[in-house]
């Protein structure tokens, strides 16, 4: 196996060449398995753990055997078709294609949700090859009538296993019945179970099966450590100092919240770090996620939304801060290091607490590694983070921009967006209601001959004026029942304009310097008088 190469394999030369410039010469096992069948075209089943090279496993086929024969037609439909979970696998499995892609001419594309579907309507217009798309963004686009999968030749699952924990299969099977049935489809998956196996039976036609290593099977070159601490102070001490290496890591956090906090708070004690989680927009995803390939940080700050799709060569370290919820989501997340044969290590901080829970997972996930009581300064955390690097003082924080920005488009916070919308109109309206009716009262009691003027009870909440026998009026609601809710006028009264207001219950009595008083339904109030003169009776009840 050691001679093995792509070329023995019978990848094509043009694509020999984009490997060797990126330094691929020798195929992981993963690749070696299944490239000899889907190069030949057959359907095939692979399953193997994360960061085993899945990705350029089907990439080198699919660009093989659609660059055998080009299409070169303006406005040509997809042949080729890549589904995955999340928008950061979708994208990095774009980067690994383009460059194999370009060497036969051929154009590929992303489609997601997130971001504006303009410019992936104008790609599909303008005539695509390839498309690496996640399953809600693309079936809109097929109902819209904007991607076309008639003509697709491959259709590759990645991660079907993911797919299924999101909830997305049905979308992926009405995805894969728009596809022609006859064409070659490759799924990889790390499990066959919640529904992955109905996908196999009902899509895939004698597939080859290609089983490289169990999602559970121990990565030779990626060893585990569990730091217990005392308490909270004691773990924010700890993770500090496990940030502060001079090497890639990746700490992973559950909520959104977190990451964001830790990952300024880092920042400002002199260790540069991005977050990456649910709450930005893809294009702050984007960069961030760039900035940590390329070196400019070395540490980020994740949520799960980064334990698929996060491909970065030399992560030495993930550090769960947070244990994960399950055995699978901790193998994910510590898939970050170790990958493509390179080693790696994984700490989980613990608070005592947590012990117990975490004991059970790592057996699930057939991890087993004693567990360290440490500090900050101990010799294990010493030995594991090497190398501190220099400190790197943190550039002034802007001012928050005002209105615009990296305003988040998922579902969520829409919905915050516009929950916030609707409480600050209900607060103005509420205002300008009060405003409204001191300058009436104000304005009333400067005009003391204007007697009778029409109370504005009831119509706060959609009730109408019945002008009463002495002048008044009398508010009727959508209820007649005299409640709150109805706005409802029980009579108008005077008062002079020396009077004075008394509220109870929600309802308003205005007594006047002659003795008279009047009683208003809930919110009303009464209109001012002649001084002296008494409030003159309502001819009817609000009821």
């Amino acid at each position: 196996m050691s001679d093995l190469t792509f070329g023995t394999l019978g990848v094509p030369a043009p694509l020999l060449e984009v490997l060797a410039a990126d330094g691929k010469t020798t195929p992981f096992p993963i690749q070696a398995g299944t490239l000899p069948d889907s190069l030949a075209g057959r359907d095939v089943l692979g399953r193997g753990r994360t960061g085993s090279g899945k990705t350029l496993a089907f990439s080198i086929p699919m660009v093989a055997r659609l660059g055998a024969r080009r299409d070169d037609r303006a406005g040509r439909r997809p042949r080729g078709l890549v589904l995955a979970p999340t928008r950061e696998l979708a994208t990095q499995i774009e980067a690994t294609i383009a460059p194999l892609a370009q060497a036969y001419g051929l154009r590929t594309t992303t489609v997601f949700g997130g971001v504006s579907a303009n410019r992936q309507i104008a790609a599909l217009r303008g005539g695509v090859d390839i498309v690496v798309a996640c399953p809600g963004r693309l079936e809109d686009l097929m109902q819209q009538g904007h991607a076309h999968l008639d003509q697709v030749e491959i259709t590759v699952l990645d991660e079907a296993d993911h797919m299924a924990d999101l909830g997305f299969l049905p979308g992926v099977t009405r995805i894969l019945a728009a596809t022609p049935a006859r064409g070659q489809r490759l799924l990889f998956s790390a499990t066959l179970d919640r529904g992955v196996d109905k996908l196999v039976t009902r899509f895939l036609h004698d597939p080859a099966r290609h089983e490289v290593d169990e999602e559970t099977s121990p990565v030779v070159d990626m060893t585990h450590h569990v730091f217990a601490v005392a308490d909270a102070d004691a773990k924010k001490d700890l993770v500090r100092a496990l940030a502060s290496g001079t090497g890639r890591r990746i700490l992973f956090l559950r909520t959104k919240h977190h990451a964001k906090k830790l990952a300024r708070s880092l920042t400002e004690a002199g260790i540069p770090a991005a977050d990456l989680q649910g709450n930005l927009s893809q294009a702050h995803r984007e960069r961030n996620l760039a900035a940590f390939g390329a070196g400019e940080i070395r540490v980020l700050v994740a949520t799960d939304v980064a334990a698929r799709g996060v491909h970065v060569d030399d992560v030495e370290l993930v550090v769960h801060v947070d244990p994960p919820a399950e055995h699978k989501a901790y193998l994910h997340r510590s898939g970050r290091t170790a990958r493509a044969g390179s080693a790696g290590d994984v700490v989980t901080v613990v608070l005592p607490t947590q012990e117990g829970d975490l004991a059970q997972l790592l057996k699930r996930a057939g991890i087993r590694v004693p567990t360290q009581r440490v500090t900050a300064g101990s010799d294990a955390v010493t030995a594991l983070v090497g190398e501190v690097a220099a400190h790197v003082t943190p550039a002034p924080r802007a001012a928050a921009p005002q209105g615009g920005g990296g305003t988040s488009t998922g579902a969520n916070a829409q919905r915050k967006r516009a929950a916030r919308a609707s409480r600050s109109t209900g607060q103005q309206t509420a205002q300008q209601a009060g405003a409204s009716g001191r300058r009436r009262d104000a304005g009333a009691e400067g005009r003391p001959g204007r007697a009778d003027r029409p109370a504005e009870a009831g119509t706060a909440s959609g009730g109408t004026r019945r002008r009463n026998r002495s002048g008044g009026t009398a508010g009727s609601g959508a209820s007649r029942s005299g409640t709150n809710r109805s706005g409802t006028n029980r009579g108008t009264g005077g008062a002079s304009s020396g009077g004075t207001q008394s509220t109870r219950g929600g309802s308003t009595t205005v007594w006047s310097s002659g003795g008279g008083a009047s009683s208003t339904g809930a919110g009303a109030t009464g209109n001012p008088r002649r001084s002296g003169r008494r409030a003159s009776r309502p001819s009817g009840s609000g009821h």
